[in-house]
């Protein structure tokens, strides 16, 4: 006869993955699963379902988890068993809030390599805007053209506006392009340059509402001036 197991004989396992498909729903529906039973709420805590626990967009989340100390322990371990999401968060204010370089960027590195596309758009534009290193903008030369490919970087821009601009506007602080600095370095370019005057037009054409302003660069020809151009409006996100 056919015999069903109680649920506490469960591997481990199997609990790990049932727990991980409840976080990435919610914050709220991980804390009600750890409350069902002892096994729920060893299993609540394991590294790998922290990891994966779906936090909410800037705009959405609760203050009141930053401010209670319970609640922002839980943010703690999270960050500190490597959750992608709250260490892209992270990484941006000490990037450019706290100006704590040395943090931030091996804060973006690690949530860079656990594959969140936002924190490859960030760290793309960083090596992108090393004047005299080639092998940096070259490899942030070839995040961008991944993340192009796959349509990703108007959300990306999105992520990044909102951690910085949404909570501490005034404390921004994005790093200096330089005005001669191009990643475009072809003399036979046509667009070689112009990059900077394309993006303020179309920065002042949105702030009168014309459709001009909302027009993407997929008509320039060249990658490294699409490059360009995206450099453009990360290093001025704390103005739009």
């Amino acid at each position: 006869m056919e015999r069903f197991c109680n649920v506490s004989e469960l591997p481990r396992d199997v609990w790990v993955a049932i727990a991980i498909k409840v976080a990435t729903t919610s914050i709220e529906d991980l804390c009600r699963f750890r409350m069902t039973c002892c096994v729920a709420r060893d299993v609540g805590d394991d590294d790998n379902v922290l990891r994966m626990v779906a936090i909410p967009p800037p705009h959405q989340l609760n203050w009141v988890w930053i401010r209670d100390p319970i609640r922002r322990r839980f943010f703690e371990r999270c960050i500190e068993i490597g959750h992608p999401e709250l260490l892209f968060r992270k990484a941006l204010r000490e990037l450019y809030i706290r100006r704590n370089h040395a943090v931030g960027w091996q804060m973006l590195q690690n949530a860079a390599r656990n594959g969140l596309d936002a924190a490859k758009y960030a760290l793309s534009m960083e090596l992108l805007l090393r004047r005299d290193d080639r092998d940096a903008k070259k490899e942030g030369l070839e995040l961008f053209r991944a993340l192009e490919a796959g349509n990703l970087l108007p959300a990306c821009y999105s992520s990044c506006f909102a951690v910085l601009t949404i909570s501490w506007p005034d404390e921004v602080q994005m790093p200096a392009k330089g005005e001669k600095h191009t990643i475009c370095d072809s003399t036979r370019c046509m667009t070689r340059g112009h990059m900077g005057l394309l993006y303020d037009y179309r920065r002042r054409a949105a702030e009168r509402g014309s459709i001009h302003g909302v027009r993407g660069v997929n008509h320039i020809r060249c990658i490294r001036c699409r490059a360009d151009y995206e450099v453009e409006r990360f290093v001025d996100i704390a103005r739009v």
